[in-house]
């Protein structure tokens, strides 16, 4: 941009209907860079120039740096014809150049001031011009009109104007527009209203509606002082979580509001001017599972729950109010009134549920379907089952297998209960309430309610052997069945998170170092479905494998350190943290980059050679010193570096092979491997397969190679 051309702050505002409040945060910030964006490309701003979004639940708004009034102009070279077809022998325009200049809204005169320049291997004509840049008006017009096309509004609704007539379509009814250059208006229109100065602040506590505002730069100052109104999203928010913290230490007793940052976001765009307050309810109520209290005060009342010290939850909440009373109590009892409803619902369904056992409720999963091409849950259970007894006693044998088979027959039953019908979200953890109920003892119990666990990336793994038997059962049945019927995710596709099930089991091998084969546990998944779907299985295998990749390179190994203890493929998972430990410090001594240099070269020389290559050695036929010496110094190696393989000291089995570094690069300047004599070829063969088994035990150290 020019420096010549002046500049001043732009402020556009869109005041609208209530928005949706899930959809606020985002509507702001593409309502913001939409326009920024459409103002730089134009030449208007710097891309780099300050850009402050405004969102609130009746507004949408940008605050911009630096727009010029007008675009600098751009010099423009357009290419008309080549010389030899624009002029003639004499150097005369031919008729084909005067149509071409007719076409371009020029005339004869201007043939003089063409320009003559090189276009490949041809001399051709140029018409050299000025495109006058866009003014604000014009840019601001267009920026303004694309910007509201992309919004990425989760439903559009259509809404007639005053006219009666004209129907337009955006994500609620609009009803102001406000652009200013500095203190100017700037006169655009979009969705039935022109641009103008004045805006409206809060419906009830507005020092004055509505607000007109002096210039771009006093926009949210006016609007909190005179409009009551805080506009600036981040800036509610972070007012909001202020009020959470400063009325919880006013409560006093260490309490804390319940940590969400979902609900949080979700409360900022359902206030203009946040207002905490404190309210209670009655105590009988927390004979209530905490799960079931907290999530109906924030699901439906969008309430901040007080939690003690020790995460228990109490009889008091935080309610984020709309409006600053002088005396709040009727708001706060307005809204203990409402709450205290939806507490005594939560408790009769909890009462209604403890009446049948979760055995009891079992039967009646036969008639909820599962998936129409899977069956039932009750089919479901059956496998569930199965898979959860052979986990179980493959992991500490019969009696945790047979523990694991009970939790999974019950594992399913609170479905059919009245509060997980009310809030899906306590599957599994109701159940574990209900099994306390029923005397199933502490370990069933946790186990029905960890059984989905890990729900989310960070979440908490199961919390007993019994808990991961089922919870690897019910994962790993998820995949074998969705992935046997076809359902494989794809590109950002995974409606059934299966990746996040393959990741659960991940984790649970990983994190609890379990003694499981993963080819065990996805042969097992698919046995309990009856015939083999030999390809589905392969494509889990390789489906869980990317998921172990990605998850190893997320807890900070390298692509480099990964794909070389990937590919060895050890059996049981949780060995991958000490390999690749062992790998990383291997990596750092100076012999490493030598060793997987050779490592690397002699994985290529045996994939090379004809047949089998057996890793074995005839000392006599050691011919070469260098290859005697390569002999001895492995045999001297070997037995320690192995020794420290079997006791899982992967890291001093790697550091005793750096002994082999002068030995191998002396090998591969003395010796010639392929030598003409087939015996003293293979011989060396052997000797190289000997190294390349030694070497590769932890880990493929090709990989390593740079």
């Amino acid at each position: 941009m020019s420096a010549a051309l002046s500049t001043k702050n732009l402020l556009v505002e869109l005041f609208v209907e209530e928005l949706p409040p899930k959809a606020l945060k985002k509507l702001g910030e593409a309502f913001a860079h939409g326009i920024a964006s459409g103002l730089a490309a134009q030449g208007l701003r710097s891309p780099d120039a300050a850009v402050t979004p405004y969102a609130s639940p009746r507004r949408l708004a940008v605050h911009l740096v630096g727009v010029a009034e007008r675009a600098a102009d751009k010099p423009m070279r357009q290419k008309l014809m080549p010389v030899s077809v624009a002029l003639d022998a004499e150097g005369r325009p031919t008729p084909a150049l005067l149509k071409k200049l007719a076409a371009l809204g020029l005339d004869e005169g201007v043939v003089p001031q063409l320009q003559r320049a090189m276009d490949g291997k041809a001399e051709a004509l140029f018409h050299d011009s000025v495109v006058p840049g866009a003014t604000l008006r014009e840019g601001l017009q267009k920026a303004l009109e694309d910007a509201l096309a992309r919004l990425p509004i989760p439903k559009v609704m259509a809404y007639q104007l005053e006219d009666g007539w004209s129907t337009v379509h955006f994500v609620r009814p609009a009803h102001g527009l406000v652009a200013l250059h500095g203190a100017e208006v700037v006169p655009v229109q979009v969705l039935g209203l022109v641009a103008g100065r004045h805006t409206q602040g809060h419906r009830f506590e507005a020092l004055r509606n509505p607000v007109e505002l002096r210039d771009a730069d006093s926009y949210a100052e006016q609007l909190e002082r005179e409009g009551a109104v805080i506009p600036g999203f981040e800036a509610r928010r972070a007012e909001i979580a202020r009020q959470l913290e400063a009325a919880a230490r006013a409560v006093g007793g260490g309490v804390k509001p319940v940590d969400d940052r979902a609900l949080l976001d979700e409360v900022t765009a359902l206030v203009e001017r946040p207002n905490v307050l404190v309210g209670r309810f009655e105590k009988e109520f927390l004979e209530v599972p905490q799960e079931c209290l907290i999530l109906t005060m924030k699901a439906n009342q969008k309430y901040f729950p007080l939690l003690d010290a020790e995460g228990r939850l109490t009889n008091q909440f935080l309610v984020v109010s709309n409006i600053r009373p002088e005396d709040p109590s009727a708001v706060i009892g307005g809204n203990e009134r409402v709450v205290r409803p939806r507490l005594a619902d939560a408790k009769f369904f909890f009462d209604q549920d403890r009446k049948k056992t979760l055995a009891s409720r079992v039967p009646g999963l036969a008639k909820v379907v599962y998936h129409n091409k899977l069956g039932t849950q009750g089919e479901r259970i059956e496998r569930l089952r199965a898979l959860a007894r052979a986990i179980g006693t493959r992991l500490e044998g019969e009696v945790l297998g047979e523990r694991a088979e009970q939790a999974a027959t019950l594992a399913k039953a609170d479905l059919l209960t009245d509060m997980v019908g009310e809030f899906p979200e306590l599957q599994g953890i109701m159940g574990g309430y209900y099994a306390r109920h029923d005397g199933l003892g502490e370990e069933i119990a946790q186990a029905i309610e960890d059984h989905y666990k890990p729900r989310f990336a960070g979440d908490e793994l199961p919390r007993n052997p019994i808990g991961i038997a089922v919870a690897l059962a019910d994962k790993l049945e998820t995949l074998a069945g969705l992935f046997g019927i076809g359902q494989v995710p794809t590109g950002d596709k995974d409606p059934f998170a299966l990746r996040r099930h393959a990741l659960g089991v991940i984790r649970m091998l990983i994190e609890r170092d379990l003694p499981l084969e993963m080819d065990w546990l996805i042969a097992e998944a698919f046995r309990v479905f009856g015939p083999a779907h030999g390809q589905a299985q392969a494509e889990v295998a390789f489906f869980v494998r990317e998921r172990l990749v990605g998850y190893l390179r997320d807890v900070g190994y390298s692509a480099r350190e990964v794909d070389a203890v990937v590919e060895v493929r050890p059996s049981h998972w949780g060995e991958f943290p000490k390999r690749l430990q062992a790998v990383r410090a291997f990596v750092s001594l100076p012999e490493a980059e030598s060793l997987a240099a050779a490592n690397k070269r002699v994985g290529n020389i045996l994939k090379k050679a004809e047949g089998t290559v057996e890793p074995k050695v005839e000392a006599a036929l050691l011919g070469e010193e260098a290859e005697r010496a390569l002999y001895e110094a492995l045999l001297q190696v070997q037995p320690g570096a192995d020794a420290a393989f079997e006791r899982g000291d992967y890291t001093a089995s790697l550091q005793a092979l750096a002994a082999l570094k002068a030995p191998v690069d002396t090998f591969f300047d003395q010796v010639m491997v392929n030598a003409e004599d087939p015996a003293l070829r293979a011989n060396r063969l052997g000797l190289l397969a000997l190294l390349h088994a030694a070497m590769n035990r932890v880990a493929d150290l090709s990989r390593l190679a740079t």
